[in-house]
């Protein structure tokens, strides 16, 4: 629960803005309630269906409420202009997963961060080594996934990428949103 207030501080010192799944609780509610205590301004976007269950978040900036997963999923994509995920469960999986095949894809050209807090990703990494080992996943691929134990490193690397990013890619295929910076995909 640290790792997330810090980052959700460390968003708001920074001047970002959090893109987020809109919840209250666990995590998700951890960084979102740091980054407004920080100054930062903070997005919700949450499916009516997990309003309740989510405790969707009251006190944010704006909390949009959609139709469904993939609407949120677009929605909160569409936003932000880099991705971190913290520790989670399957839905971090499932959406760090899908975030980094668009990038691969060339659907998004924005950063993905993966916050390895005490050692949580070590196994997953050790499975994406393998992948690339068997030829199942292109290294220029495996780059793409920028991972950091640090929150300051990980977040430093990721303002690197969006400079270098922004630099290299033609007005007309930018499509960031407005200093968002998904913090749970």
């Amino acid at each position: 629960m640290a790792a997330a207030r810090e980052v959700g501080r460390q968003i708001g010192l920074r001047g970002w803005r959090l893109v987020y799944g809109g919840g209250s609780t666990g995590l998700m509610g951890a960084v979102a309630d740091a980054a407004l205590a920080a100054g930062a301004q903070v997005i919700g976007v949450i499916p009516h269906r997990l309003i309740e269950k989510e405790l969707g978040h009251g006190g944010v900036t704006e909390l949009q409420v959609v139709d469904s997963m993939h609407e949120r999923k677009h929605k909160m994509a569409m936003q932000a202009d880099a991705f971190i995920a913290l520790p989670g469960g399957i839905g971090t999986m499932e959406e760090i997963f899908e975030v980094w095949t668009w990038r691969q894809l060339g659907y998004h050209r924005k950063a993905l961060g993966l916050l390895n807090v005490a050692g949580y990703y070590d196994e997953l990494l050790r499975f994406i080594d393998r992948s690339r080992d068997g030829g199942f996943l292109w290294p220029d691929v495996q780059e793409l996934l920028l991972v950091d134990s640090d929150i300051n490193g990980l977040l430093d690397r990721i303002e690197d990428e969006f400079a270098r990013l922004k630099a290299q890619t033609p007005p007309d295929l930018v499509q960031p949103g407005p200093g968002g910076v998904a913090s749970e995909i």
